[in-house]
């Protein structure tokens, strides 16, 4: 029962700051980083 109720917990902070990310626009930031770093892996940035 205690680690179902971890799982619980660690799921339901997992999905509040996934939506406080997306209402402050951070993956717009992180597309670009993984864009530049996909662009630096193949030799084209």
């Amino acid at each position: 029962m205690n680690l179902k109720v971890k799982q619980y917990g660690i799921l339901i902070a997992s999905i509040c700051l996934i939506f406080l990310g997306v209402n402050r626009g951070e993956y717009s930031t992180i597309l670009k980083k993984a864009i530049n770093i996909c662009l630096e892996c193949i030799g084209i940035g």
